[in-house]
């Protein structure tokens, strides 16, 4: 089993520089066109059997692409969502920063602002993690669309990482990671592959 985790590209958001999160933004021109490009690259090295992605725009937007190129149809999953920041979702970062100032050490199963607690954000990431999982077979490769905060969960899930592991899995726009189950084994195979938007304005 091949999973493809993939990035959106990138949104109005960060042209704006505003808090994204549940704020729902669109792709730009130039997040279209890193799509394009991702779902072109993608095509010519694996035969991708299923999409599940993120119900918001940035990530379906990103979806329909790789689904156009591949003729397949997208599975949307609320759970694949990035983190839920409650009150911060769409203010610039000066605004939010004065309204609603970092709460350091923060216990896990609590949250502030209307956000959700990490611990809901990781139990989000290994619930869809392991349903996706149990709906594919040994031998197909499935993409899974998602965002930043969310493929960094998913990654915990996947490697069984502490919960309160501050280990960060970085992505850039439409960045590409390749996991490989085999048995009980799984292997990270690329991370964070991201050639196909160099020269992408």
């Amino acid at each position: 089993m091949i999973i493809v985790v993939i990035r959106h590209g990138e949104s109005e958001a960060d042209l704006l520089d505003v808090h994204e999160g549940r704020a729902d933004f669109e792709l730009t021109v130039k997040g279209h066109r890193q799509a394009i490009e991702m779902s072109k690259y993608l095509k010519e090295h694996y035969s991708i059997n299923r999409i599940y992605s993120s119900t918001l725009k940035r990530a379906s937007q990103t979806a329909n692409h790789l689904s156009m190129e591949y003729n397949v149809p997208v599975c949307y999953e609320a759970d694949l969502m990035e983190f839920n920041n409650g009150l911060l979702a769409g203010l610039s970062r000066d605004v939010a920063k004065e309204k609603y100032p970092e709460v350091l050490d923060c216990p896990i199963d609590q949250a502030y602002y209307g956000q959700e607690s990490m611990i809901t954000f990781r139990e989000r990431a290994n619930q869809v993690l392991s349903k996706i999982i149990n709906q594919t077979k040994d031998d197909e490769t499935i993409a899974i669309v998602s965002h930043g905060g969310m493929i960094n969960q998913l990654y915990h899930s996947f490697l069984c990482l502490d919960i309160k592991s501050n280990i960060i899995f970085g992505t850039g726009d439409t960045g590409i990671h390749v996991w490989k189950i085999v048995g009980h084994s799984k292997r990270i195979i690329k991370g964070n592959l991201c050639d196909h938007t160099i020269g992408i304005e």
